[in-house]
């Protein structure tokens, strides 16, 4: 550990610095909630809907009640005495705390036992008994669109963020959010075009599988509330629980300690309302740790629909593009209505198309509820819109690199909304990936029975627009430093970046800095941690803040006719007498944004473009089906790598649960709308055994001009590109084209017999 009275010898941006909180977590030192233990807690077992779409006639708890040990049993109608509209919602108040009136999915929270002991809570949960009035379900997204089967009869925007103000309610309809964006004529374009392409393609609904599963815990008395709680957005969740409780913020306390993973997963509020008026009800802590069975009812990814056609020159240019996505959301619209529009901005993908006509669903189901992971719908985009760009260039007889490169967004050039291309280095990407996976060279086509293959995709995403983040740095007296973010460290290494991002403005070791851990009392607002968002916002928010009492050390410099590189510590004993008093900076960063029209164009839709791309060799085994991807390299544009050695692990760690999604999973319903596989038991999740031997990680020469340092978010990047060129590669093998996810032996198979 370097003193603090040292100055930094070299930047400390763009170190791979060991991550700052790695000791901790592998000497077990590492707080979580999951081992947090109250005096006189009560463990919460929730008790769910059996079926996808009814009415509730009858609740009876009195045989669970009569369990020995346990203390109560709430149902909907408890917590409505409480709270008499207990609903909540990033996007729409939709969803009940605990189920009324009717419930909407299997697997919908409809009690809680409370009890001294979890497994007597969870044996008490068992003897619970509902009636319901079945009513017609809908399961699929398009269907849902006519469907008579209406998922909920009114809606309520929540209003919350500036993005989704434009929500309205709609009755007689399952849709949550119908996003346009229109751009020259399409249609005009499509006529005179040489050739035009249309195609279709699926995506399943798959889940998060975090490796630490939904926790959180309240404690409450009658004059405040504190919630310790696994979350991605401490500051939403307190300000969401005062909204329902009609409380002032200052009354609730929101404290996040490291975070098992969350990918999406816990995103906004999941379990922190439930556990906050239990709380408040019973007038003892209470906790409630979901299983990973139960995590599949709670939060997934949206499964979807794409419809794309494309017009085309002789020479390859592309001149139209229609697209139609329809979104499946599940039971309740958590953020699903932005996943529709910012994928929305994008449909088009990275391709310079005068003419563009898109129309994106967010659409409800009688499923579990989708939201946020890792990619806000940009994934299962760019899997659409890359396989069908090597249908189109195969077709016309076109090199896929060389037709993506005909194609591709110029710096300057306005993308689909209007905004214009600014730090994407698209073509840095693609020219990089081709080098890296050697696509000029002879390739070795394998055997009579295993086929070999390669394939390449490139694809962005818009960032999380207009949304604010706010920081506290303080120098203390022997020049040791203290970040105050509620950016929060599930495993990203969030830690780790601001202590750099603050060190490199101090001229400090980063070592020497502590960043303390989310606490709505303690750390100031973040809107979330989520879509790549944080080194971005956080980071400038953090580089402002330490700017801000870097400032302000120069002023006492000036104060005390101090030379200007007079060390910190002295500074202090200069001004205190002794080593003593601290300077603390502030600093608030909310980037431009201007909100779409009604056609969808805006001249800044984004404060960063996220660019990523991926090439994969694989084996097709003719006779099983089997897919093994060999080789698996990533390149990406993350501007300015803050710790170079986390860009690599997280782009490796990215495409390897994109290639789950891709090859694997997928939450099987029957006809019912019953989940039949919720357990890693039936859901096949990658081992050790499927990943590829070699996986190659690169991140090209950039600069994120409005970045911290240059930087920007890596965390999604790396999934992009991976689905489509697995398809694009199993074709190239294979001849076999597949439009639907999971591409699993089962599906490769059928594919390989239908072509015979």
């Amino acid at each position: 550990m370097k003193r603090a009275t040292q100055a930094a010898e070299t930047p400390q941006v763009g170190r791979s610095v060991p991550r700052l909180e790695s000791w901790l977590k592998v000497t077990g030192r590492a707080e979580y909630v999951h081992n947090l233990r109250l005096p006189g807690m009560l463990y919460g077992k929730i008790f769910r809907a059996s079926v996808a779409h009814g009415r509730i006639k009858r609740i009876d708890v009195a045989a669970a009640q009569a369990v020995g040990g346990v203390h109560r049993v709430v149902t909907g109608e408890d917590i409505r005495k409480l709270v008499p509209e207990p609903y909540y919602g990033p996007a729409f108040h939709d969803q009940p705390i605990l189920a009324l009136d009717k419930v909407r999915y299997v697997g919908e929270p409809v009690a809680v036992v409370l009890a001294s002991d979890p497994h007597v809570a969870e044996e008490a949960a068992h003897l619970i008994m509902a009636e319901y009035e079945e009513l017609p379900a809908v399961y699929d997204e398009v269907e849902a669109m006519s469907s008579r089967a209406i998922v909920h009869e009114a809606l309520k925007p929540a209003g919350t963020f500036p993005d989704l103000k434009h929500l309205k309610g709609k009755t007689n309809t399952n849709v949550a959010l119908d996003f346009h964006l229109r751009r020259g004529d399409a249609q005009a374009a499509l006529n005179i075009a040489h050739r035009v392409f249309e195609h279709r393609f699926r995506t399943q609904q798959v889940m998060h599988t975090p490796l630490e599963p939904l926790v959180s815990v309240a404690e409450s008395t009658e004059r405040s509330l504190v919630i310790h709680t696994a979350s991605q957005s401490p500051s939403f969740v307190r300000i969401e629980i005062a909204r329902l409780l009609g409380w002032p913020e200052n009354r609730i306390r929101v404290r996040v300690p490291f975070l098992g993973g969350g990918f999406g997963a816990k995103l906004y509020i999941k379990l922190e309302a439930l556990v906050a008026v239990l709380s408040l009800l019973t007038g003892k802590p209470v906790k409630i740790s979901l299983t990973m069975e139960e995590q599949f009812f709670t939060i997934t990814k949206h499964a979807s629909t794409f419809r794309i056609k494309s017009g085309v020159t002789g020479d390859g240019r592309v001149l139209a593009r229609e697209c139609e996505v329809w979104w499946n959301g599940g039971a309740y619209a958590d953020i699903g209505p932005r996943v529709t529009q910012k994928s929305g901005f994008t449909a088009p993908g990275p391709y310079d198309i005068d003419h563009v006509h898109i129309d994106s669903y967010s659409l409800y189901t009688n499923l579990p509820p989708a939201g946020a992971l890792r990619g806000f719908g940009i994934p299962q985009l760019v899997w659409a819109y890359e396989s069908h760009t090597d249908m189109v260039a195969r077709e016309l007889g076109i090199d896929p690199i060389e037709f993506r490169r005909r194609n591709l967004l110029r710096e300057g050039r306005p993308q689909a909304t209007g905004t214009l291309m600014r730090d994407a280095a698209l073509e840095k990407v693609l020219d990089r990936l081709s080098i890296l996976m050697d696509w000029g060279k002879p390739f070795d086509r394998g055997t009579a029975t295993l086929k070999r293959g390669r394939g390449v995709a490139i694809g962005f995403k818009a960032c999380i627009a207009n949304t604010a983040s706010l920081a506290a740095v303080s120098v203390n007296a022997d020049g040791s430093c203290t970040v105050y973010t509620s950016c929060v460290d599930m495993g990203q290494a969030s830690d780790t970046a601001m202590a750099q991002i603050a060190a490199e403005v101090l001229r400090i070791p980063a070592e020497t800095v502590t960043v303390v851990h989310s606490d709505t009392d303690v750390t100031p607002f973040d809107m979330a941690t989520l879509g790549s968002r944080s080194l971005f916002h956080s980071g400038n928010a953090v580089k402002l803040a330490a700017e801000d009492a870097l400032k302000r050390i120069h002023e006492l410099r000036t104060e005390l006719k101090l030379p200007a590189d007079t060390a910190i510590p002295e500074v202090f004993r200069k001004k205190y007498g002794m080593r003593a008093g601290s300077v603390t900076g502030a600093g608030n960063f909310i980037p431009p944004y201007t909100p779409p029209d009604e056609n969808g164009q805006t001249d800044n839709a984004t404060p960063f473009w996220m660019v990523g791309a991926s090439g994969v060799e694989l084996e097709v085994d003719t006779e099983t089906g089997r897919v093994r991807v060999t080789r698996l390299v990533n390149v990406a544009d993350v501007g300015t790598p803050i710790n170079p050695r986390v860009v690599q692990t997280q782009l490796s760690g990215a495409a390897i649960m994109q290639l789950g999604f891709t090859l694997f999973e997928k939450m099987q319903f029957d006809e019912a709308g019953q989940l039949r596989n919720a357990s890693l038991a039936e859901y096949k999740i990658p081992g050790f055994l499927d990943l590829p031997e070699e996986i190659v990680n690169e991140a090209v020469s950039a600069h994120q001009g409005t970045g911290p340092f240059g930087g920007k978010g890596v965390g999604e990047t790396g999934t992009f590109g991976v689905s489509p060129a697995i398809a694009n590669a199993i074709h190239d093998a294979v001849g076999v084209r597949l439009t639907s996810l999971p591409m699993n032996p089962e599906a490769v198979f059928m594919a390989l017999a239908e072509k015979k």
